[in-house]
């Protein structure tokens, strides 16, 4: 049996809410070095085209990032670590922002840099998520 009929690809990990911010402010956290690090973790981002960057993630270390899709004010997208891809959308929506982060690369198959297993971490990573939007939604007022 192929072993991908018994390890099918992890879903992306997608997390939607509706801030009571404006799109430029949501913007603003989510595209500054100061906004991700309010909110999410320090690093050395610039909203460049890519530009390639540091989240520093504590205990877990550094991960190097590369920006790889940027529309102010609706999208951004980059590269994490050796696997992962992390993009942010916005849509405004009658004064407020529609914000969803996806959270993709999974892969049952595969080890992150820490030799855990995708699968694993998703499960954690899901979870975190939910936690680190509302703290987005906090620091925006929203």
């Amino acid at each position: 049996m192929d072993k991908s009929e018994n390890n099918p690809n992890i879903p992306d990990i997608r997390k939607t809410l509706v801030l009571n911010a404006p799109i430029e402010k949501v913007w603003e956290a989510v595209a500054t070095a100061d906004g991700i690090a309010a909110w999410f973790m320090p690093s050395d981002f610039k909203p460049e085209l890519g530009y390639e960057f540091t989240l520093r993630a504590g205990p877990f270390g550094d991960s190097p990032c590369k920006v790889t899709e940027l529309e102010p004010p609706a999208l951004l997208a980059f590269t994490w670590g050796k696997d992962w891809t992390l993009r942010f959308e916005l849509k405004e929506r009658d004064g407020k922002t529609e914000f969803t982060l996806i959270h993709s690369g999974w892969d049952a198959e595969q080890v992150t840099e820490f030799n855990e297993s995708h699968r694993v971490v998703r499960d954690r990573m899901d979870n975190g998520w939910s936690g680190i939007v509302e703290k987005l939604r906090a620091h925006v007022g929203g």
